[in-house]
């Protein structure tokens, strides 16, 4: 079997898609991480992890033979999420993704957002997937987007007073040295207007989200 380079961390969001979240992960090719009661997504999903972390403060049950598990104390100073993040890290994967990651609770949504932050500091390509949008934290650099022809994307400054950015491709909404403050929206449903478009921030970190 060839060796697992994606990870993909189930969170606990209780708005999931099970069809979504069966279709998205590989079970051959990807490795497994449940955060709490993400394990009750997978198992919606008729999926069986290969790591359950969390506290037992969310799910209340057993976890099936086969499934490792490190129990987490409630008291703690991170997410479960995070704590997911983290062994990830440890284990070598150097691409992330997180499901059921977003709804319900604002400021859980926004602590997986963290999430991505963190991950990228440590040089790892993560993302927020679900059924309607991929969520990125882009810190300073250039990005290629193919693909996404027709489609919303916005991006907004996170983690810094502003973002600038350049857009090379066909927009809707064209930029060059664009500023973007966290205080003023300028940066909402622009839309790809070609097969592939370059986003560039050139200072700042961005939080790109593309509804799919």
């Amino acid at each position: 079997m060839a060796e697992k380079v994606r990870c993909v961390i189930i969170c606990g969001s209780p708005e999931f898609d099970t069809e979504f979240v069966k279709n998205f992960v590989n079970t051959e090719n990807d490795y497994i991480i449940c955060a709490d009661s993400g394990y009750t997504t997978a198992l919606a999903a008729g999926i069986k992890p290969d790591l359950f972390i969390g506290d037992f403060d969310s799910y209340v049950g057993t976890v099936e033979n086969g499934v490792e598990v490190i129990k987490l104390n409630t008291h703690k100073d991170d997410t479960d999420s995070m704590h997911c993040a983290e062994v990830a890290i440890k284990k070598g994967f150097k691409k992330i993704s997180l499901l059921a990651a977003t709804g319900a609770r604002l400021d859980h949504t926004l602590a997986n957002i963290c999430v991505l932050e963190y991950l990228s500091d440590k040089g790892v390509e993560a993302s927020i997937e679900n059924r309607n949008e991929t969520v990125k934290f882009l810190p300073e650099g250039e990005y290629i987007y193919n693909g996404y022809n027709n489609k919303t994307f916005s991006v907004i400054p996170f983690g810094c007073e502003s973002a600038v950015v350049t857009y090379e491709g066909e927009v809707e909404y064209p930029a060059k040295s664009l500023e973007l403050k966290s205080s003023i929206a300028v940066g909402i449903s622009n839309i790809f207007r070609g097969d592939s478009v370059k986003i560039k921030v050139l200072s700042g970190n961005a939080l790109v989200i593309v509804n799919i």
